[in-house]
């Protein structure tokens, strides 16, 4: 009995409560091996010399001081290291989102740009996209970050590189230019060049610090090429004096760990900020989806979409609370992480404790930092976002997809970050409503040595049953398409000489909604009156049940409903007698144009 006790009580103390198991941080250390602790330290180190500079450029692209960069990477680093599913994922400051912050916060804050104030708003946004994340991830709304199409997202990454690098060029010469739109900021850049604005110093630590970091890239991948350019103009500003000969300088940081702060904004500034967060929210977690995925495919894990929203959720928690602002996963920050060794998300609490370290013991180490250098950062972060190689694979594969390209692109660079997301979210859906409205549509033939019945346009000696058309409509019936479907089969019941049977190959129809289901009842009532028949086979057995159930059965023969093309095709011929005709009087393809979908093989899409 005392035996069986003293196991009992050993039991129970192993590993944490259950509850605790649920979280990901306390799972992950109760499952760490020991043979990971030195790959995490050194990749933490590694990673300590990106998130730096990196957390400090884009700050202030954000239009934020570069401190809160550094508080935002050590909160952020934290919270998901708790919260987050992922082993080796890397958060912080992103490139994709200081534009959008920058365009929240920044009409916000009053006209002597108030840095504390922008800081609150900044802080409130990260609050704001923390509780989007977590009420999403509650709501299990991870689907949402497919509401951006490959097409759309490329053209929106390439306005926003645009928009990044153009709005860096002043700084990066040494000048600053007063506008807010790209048009603005193009014309106030060529002003400062006409009229002589440029810092020789600055153009010369700006341009060379964008040369070092290609090519160190490019030659010596695994070198930390933004920390060596960065050490670099450190050293170039304190030899040679950059700050008396017109160069900004970063200066003096603040000392110890980030204070916890409530951010105190007005009642009036919160319908924008929400706005704002909304969007970076779903930017950020179609970043976080897709970094998540192509990573957990290469270390085995399984993507949990939910998990990643309230983890990202719970790091721009932590960020708010402590001057921070909205954060994103980084997909150059997570394969630096991964390169170096990382196990575990270790990496990022080590990187986390020496930015403090950092901060308490060193505060005066990016004193001489020029903000050129900082430019040059974004500037190579921007140009890792453009995928021009995509957009012109676009225009050779599908002209409809490339245009949508254009039209993400052209919002974001003429209307700015945060409508261009709205528009390239609007297009994606509007592309998908326009594949419903105008789905492809063709006549089925029977192919001499082929199996099955397939497209006449594709197959033109395709045979056919005299009598008989198939038809084959490749889309659900909706209230967007129901009258397409209706003239379709109207034109087919008016050929000469007249079908007997129309048969709708209604594989592809996976829904009719109740406003088709009226269209089909006057179909069928105006087809039976002019002796033509509908017959529908291989509809699948819910879209049926939903037919039984919308009455349609009392104008549409149940005996027309076949399993198969083959069971309706072998049915008219034997109550017609009908024999196929040979390919020389086959009937020709229907006169109107082909939809915009895909036919078999699929023609070339130059619409």
């Amino acid at each position: 009995m005392l035996g069986r006790t003293v196991l009992t009580i050993h039991h129970k103390r192993r590993g944490p409560p259950r509850r605790l198991r649920a979280v990901p941080g306390v799972r992950a250390v109760s499952s760490y091996r020991r043979e990971w602790l030195v790959k995490d330290l050194v990749a933490g180190v590694v990673l300590t010399t990106l998130l730096v500079p990196q957390g400090m450029a884009y700050a202030e692209l954000a239009g934020l001081p570069p401190i809160t960069g550094l508080y935002t990477t050590i909160l952020c680093l934290l919270g998901y290291a708790v919260c987050g599913p992922s082993r080796i994922l890397v958060l912080g400051p992103d490139s994709s989102l200081g534009p959008m912050i920058a365009a929240t916060v920044l009409p916000l804050v009053a006209a002597d740009g108030d840095s504390g104030r922008a800081v609150a708003l900044a802080s409130v946004l990260a609050l704001m996209v923390a509780a989007v994340m977590i009420l999403a991830s509650v709501a299990k709304l991870g689907f949402i970050a497919d509401l951006i199409s490959k097409p759309t997202m490329i053209g929106y990454m390439n306005g926003l590189a645009l928009t990044i690098l153009v709005g860096q060029l002043p700084k990066l010469l040494g000048f600053k230019v007063d506008a807010d739109d790209l048009i603005g900021r193009c014309a106030g850049f060529v002003r400062g060049l006409a009229d002589g604005a440029v810092v020789p110093a600055a153009a010369a630590v700006g341009i060379g610090g964008i040369v070092l970091i290609l090519v160190l890239q490019r030659l010596l991948p695994k070198v930390p090429a933004v920390l060596v350019m960065v050490v670099l103009a450190i050293a170039a500003a304190t030899v040679f004096g950059l700050g008396a000969h017109g160069v900004a300088l970063v200066g003096e940081l603040p000392e110890g760990f980030p204070p916890f702060t409530i951010p105190d904004v007005r009642l009036a500034d919160l319908p924008p900020l929400l706005g704002g967060a909304l969007g970076i929210a779903l930017v950020s977690l179609a970043d976080t989806i897709s970094n998540a995925s192509a990573f957990a495919a290469r270390t085995g894990q399984e993507v949990r979409g939910n998990q990643e929203m309230a983890a990202i959720g719970a790091a721009n928690l932590a960020a708010g609370l402590f001057q921070g602002f909205p954060v994103s996963t980084s997909g150059s920050r997570t394969a630096v992480a991964e390169r170096a060794g990382a196990k575990s998300q270790l990496t990022g609490v080590v990187g986390a404790v020496l930015i403090v370290l950092m901060l308490v013991l060193a505060p005066g180490l990016f004193r001489n930092l020029p903000q050129p250098a900082l430019a040059a950062v974004v500037v190579t972060a921007s140009l890792s976002l453009a995928d021009i190689p995509g957009a012109v694979r676009l225009w050779r594969q599908r002209r409809t997809d490339f245009l949508l390209c254009c039209a993400a692109f052209l919002g974001v660079a003429l209307l700015g970050v945060l409508p261009g997301i709205g528009i390239a979210v609007a297009l994606s859906v509007l592309n998908v409503f326009r594949r419903v409205w105008w789905p492809y549509h063709t006549v089925l033939g029977l192919v001499e040595g082929v199996e099955g019945y397939h497209d006449i346009r594709s197959y033109p000696r395709a045979r056919q049953l005299p009598g008989l058309v198939i038809y084959r409509f490749d889309a659900p019936l909706l209230f967007a398409n129901a009258k397409a479907f209706r003239d379709d089969i109207r034109r087919l019941a008016e050929a000469d000489p007249r079908p007997s049977w129309i048969v709708i190959a209604a594989e592809p129809v996976t829904d009719v909604d109740t406003t088709a289901a009226d269209v089909l009842e006057e179909l069928d009532e105006m087809l039976n009156a002019d002796g033509v028949h509908l017959v529908f086979a291989e509809l699948k057995d819910p879209v049926r049940h939903k037919i039984e159930r919308y009455g349609l059965t009392r104008t549409i023969d149940p005996r027309h409903f076949f399993p198969t093309v083959e069971a309706a095709v072998a049915a008219f011929r034997l109550r017609t007698g009908a024999r196929w005709a040979p390919p020389a009087a086959a009937s020709p393809p229907p006169p109107d144009e082909p939809g915009p979908g895909t036919a078999e093989p699929p023609p070339t899409d130059e619409q």
